[in-house]
């Protein structure tokens, strides 16, 4: 069974994190997504929004996939249904991506522990956002 790891280690990554790539942000200012992106990019993150059909959310050019972004990704904050999930982590380790967040709610332990075992980052079932607040404030 997969388990996140410490809060120490989840700070250094969010200390170490300037871009994430968002997969499945919204352009539609209710959704989580869009919430979670724009409190992130508050807080001084660069955000690359991820979605198909999409050219641009909160002020930044969107991409179809993570293949289509042209600059290096420091972490893969996913929106997507567990289904998407280990075509995410398969396109992360294809580009040699370091760290995924799998936003809470969804969870897919397979693709999860397979993206930890390949040397990722990886948090899932958690909060970028709720995280953030509490650890770094």
């Amino acid at each position: 069974m997969y388990e996140n790891p410490a809060s120490d280690e989840i700070r250094a990554l969010l200390k170490k994190v300037r871009t994430i790539a968002v997969v499945g942000l919204s352009p539609q200012p209710a959704r989580p997504s869009y919430f979670v992106a724009k409190a992130m990019q508050g807080f001084g993150y660069r955000i690359v929004p991820v979605r198909p059909a999409v050219t641009e959310v909160l002020g930044e050019k969107a991409y179809a996939t993570l293949a289509d972004v042209p600059e290096p990704i420091d972490l893969v904050d996913v929106f997507r249904a567990a289904g998407h999930v280990d075509a995410i982590v398969d396109e992360c380790l294809r580009l040699k991506i370091p760290a995924i967040w799998i936003q809470e709610g969804i969870v897919n332990e397979a693709a999860a522990q397979r993206a930890k075992e390949a040397g990722m980052a990886v948090v899932m079932d958690r909060c970028i956002y709720k995280d953030y607040v509490e650890l770094m404030a």
